[in-house]
């Protein structure tokens, strides 16, 4: 419980950070959010909780990461 004013004030410092960006980029900075937030949060389950991730777990984050893909790595308009 102790841990929750940290990582609430990482979250609010995180999304400021966030604001900060181009608006035209907006949208890939939280697609790289977004991915890295779901990969990091099944390595957190594993390494830190003891929890191995599932077949479905990995195949999600996966589709996830390919996702974010997509979007950071567009061709230039």
């Amino acid at each position: 419980m102790w841990l929750l004013l940290p990582a609430a004030a990482s979250l609010a410092l995180f999304a400021w950070l966030l604001t900060l960006h181009d608006t035209a980029a907006a949208g890939r900075v939280y697609a790289a959010y977004g991915g890295v937030y779901i990969g990091m949060a099944l390595a957190w389950l594993w390494a830190v909780d003891q929890i191995r991730p599932t077949v479905w777990d990995l195949a999600g984050v996966t589709v996830a990461l390919c996702g974010m893909a997509i979007i950071m790595f567009q061709p230039a308009r």
